[in-house]
């Protein structure tokens, strides 16, 4: 699924004098200002929540104060308080009511507005939890165009009402009737958000892996009961799906880390992490260590020194721990940072897994045979990947339609090795723009050469055989692993017509059958650009719809309107501002295992009359 970032839909003539109006502004005391914590979060928002986006990605801020809100329910279970979790949608406003020991009445407004206010620094209190900067609560308050807290503890009860953060009225009372527990309810601010639509699909997602780390735990939303019983064993059952793992997983599951994995006939590595219940989706030092300990662990049961691609290759793994104070790289908690708990983990690991292969023969053999097969088929490539290293050095010194950046992916540590980027793009027209309107420091381009090869259902000696898709790895750096990625973002940049829809498809085929971690480590993108331009002379806006056309012309009154067919018809001029700071960027997400499969299959495999039908039957549907 996509992840969105907004670029300026309107361009409108600066006047001479701008530059010199803004030299006179005074720099002195009276243009220092100090905000109040709840109207800086409202003014700097990605701090708090990451990205704003519109609810058509699963990590935009609506889900973000979702699960801060959520979570806080999720804490109150792991400290043994209340077993069931009630969450509600109507329209646009959410409700989550958890039955745990309630907020101290008294502290019932300062812990929804006052930053760094909270139970979660007493870890007598909190002993695993995920909000620990105090801010969670109060940053949905703050983006809410309206909030509502109220606390039952024994029979007595405090509510309190919000604006955008500020306290609208509270108030209190005795011989309440409900149980104990904390029910919130909030609406995004559309001040904020601007437009957006929640999508249920990303919400049961996301309660899904609640009731997967928590099990005994029943988490409702809009009466569909979320439970599991055993643990991460079930998270990786509803993963592989329809596909069938090579032996019965191997689960632990101890007093602070629970893990289980298992091999598959797929290409690459996929796993899933989380702390104190956060999903970390881009992983960490916990991801790192359950990966060694695995290695480390199969390596000894067997007395052998496999290689960690050859152990880890078709593997689908989970990890869950437990952790006091955890430290996370952002307020979004994505990935862990805490170094100290990486040995004990990869011991911990190690140890368990000697022990479940020891007491689990078969399984024990089916993985071995696994790890040998891997091995032979990695030493049958090696040749294969030699012969292709030579004969790219006869072609060309350097690799054919690249032109590269400064900065990469793998300059740890220098400016811009974060937003260092990478565009698969159509041709050498819309190339030879996005060329001229790039940042040469962090953005680079490739060039396609036609149509990439199908690559569905074809064995990995595929891609080294076959000249494009071979360029392709050299460019990314991926010829020997995914761990040799050159740009952080891969973004796919193809005309909005049939031939770019099939090309892109040829290209996600072509990640998603041999590169599949890349994807699910969130490094493919696609590059969003505007179909239309609307202007007048006073006034020019850029339109990703027929919708926004429409209203553009609307606004603009007897504007010219230009269709742009492809890439190469936007000029370098323009493009500078759809792959600058603004750019829209649609982030390529995966489901399950399963769902990937039957997805590339149906549209990449030889079933041309199901597809036939397939759109046949959807076009009768529209006219209809």
């Amino acid at each position: 699924m996509p992840q969105k970032k907004k670029s300026p839909r309107t361009t409108t003539p600066k006047s001479k004098g701008a530059a010199k109006s803004k030299d006179k502004v005074a720099y002195d005391e009276k243009a220092i200002q100090t905000l109040d914590p709840m109207e800086h979060i409202r003014l700097r928002t990605g701090m708090y929540i990451g990205r704003l986006g519109d609810g058509t990605n699963p990590d935009d801020g609506i889900y973000v104060m979702l699960k801060e809100i959520v979570d806080n329910a999720i804490d109150e279970f792991i400290m043994g308080s209340g077993k069931r979790i009630d969450i509600e949608r109507t329209e646009e406003r959410v409700t989550v009511r958890d039955f745990g020991r309630g907020i101290p009445l008294g502290k019932v407004v300062d812990c929804v507005s006052q930053i760094n206010t909270g139970g979660k620094y007493n870890d007598d209190v909190f002993q695993f939890s995920v909000g620990l900067n105090g801010v969670g609560t109060k940053a949905v308050n703050a983006l809410s165009s309206a909030f509502e807290v109220t606390s039952w503890r024994d029979g007595a009860f405090k509510r309190a009402r919000f604006e955008q953060g500020k306290l609208a009225d509270e108030e209190k009372g005795k011989g309440a009737s409900e149980p104990n527990g904390t029910r919130v309810s909030f609406a995004p601010d559309p001040e904020v958000f601007d437009r957006f639509t929640w999508r249920d699909e990303y919400i049961r997602d996301r309660l899904r892996y609640y009731a997967f780390l928590n099990a005994g735990l029943t988490v409702t939303y809009n009466g569909e009961d979320y439970h599991c019983t055993r643990g991460l064993q079930d998270l990786l059952a509803h993963e592989l799906g329809d596909d069938r793992p090579l032996y019965e997983p191997i689960h632990v599951k101890g007093d602070t880390l629970e893990f289980a994995f298992t091999h598959t006939s797929h290409y690459g590595e996929r796993y899933y992490s989380f702390v104190n219940g956060q999903h970390t989706s881009d992983g960490g030092t916990h991801h790192s260590a359950f990966r060694e300990g695995i290695l480390k662990g199969v390596n000894a049961f067997a007395k052998k020194s496999f290689a960690g691609e050859d152990v880890r290759d078709g593997l689908v793994g989970a990890v869950a721990i437990k952790l006091q104070d955890p430290v996370f790289e952002s307020q979004t908690k994505n990935k862990l940072g805490s170094t100290e708990i990486r040995g004990g983990i990869v011991q911990e690991v190690r140890d368990a897994v000697v022990l479940w292969l020891h007491k689990h023969e078969e399984a024990a053999n089916t993985l071995l045979e696994k790890v040998k097969q891997n091995e032979q088929v990695r030493k049958e490539l090696a040749a294969i990947k030699k012969d292709a290293r030579e004969r790219a050095k006869k072609t060309a010194i350097r690799i054919p339609k690249l032109t590269d950046c400064k900065v990469h992916r793998t300059d740890k540590g220098k400016l811009g090795a974060e937003d260092s980027t990478i565009f698969i793009t159509e041709g050498d027209s819309a190339g030879g723009a996005m060329v001229q309107a790039r940042d040469v420091h962090t953005q680079a381009i490739f060039c396609l050469r036609g149509k990439p090869l199908n690559c569905f259902a074809l064995e990995r000696d595929v891609v080294y055989k076959n000249e494009e898709l071979y360029n392709i790895m050299r460019a990314l750096g991926i010829e020997d692993g995914i761990d040799g990625l050159r740009y952080n973002r891969v973004v796919i940049a193809t005309d909005a017509d049939v031939d770019g829809m099939h090309i892109r498809n040829l290209l996600l085929t072509y990640f998603l059958r041999y590169f599949e971690p890349l994807v699910a480590r969130g490094h493919i993108y696609i590059l969003e650009t505007p179909l239309f331009r609307v202007r007048n002379k006073g006034e020019t806006r850029y339109c990703y719809s027929e919708a926004e056309r429409d209203e553009a012309m609307e606004a603009l009154r007897s504007p010219e309107v230009t269709r742009f067919k492809g890439l190469g018809e936007i000029s370098p001029k323009e493009f500078g501002q759809f792959v600058g700071e603004g750019m829209r960027l649609l982030r390529v997400k995966v489901g399950s295992q399963t769902e990937v499969a039957r997805c590339l299959k149906f549209l990449m495999g030889k079933n041309t009359p199901d597809r036939r039908a397939f759109i046949e039957e959807n076009l009768i549907a529209d006219i209809d």
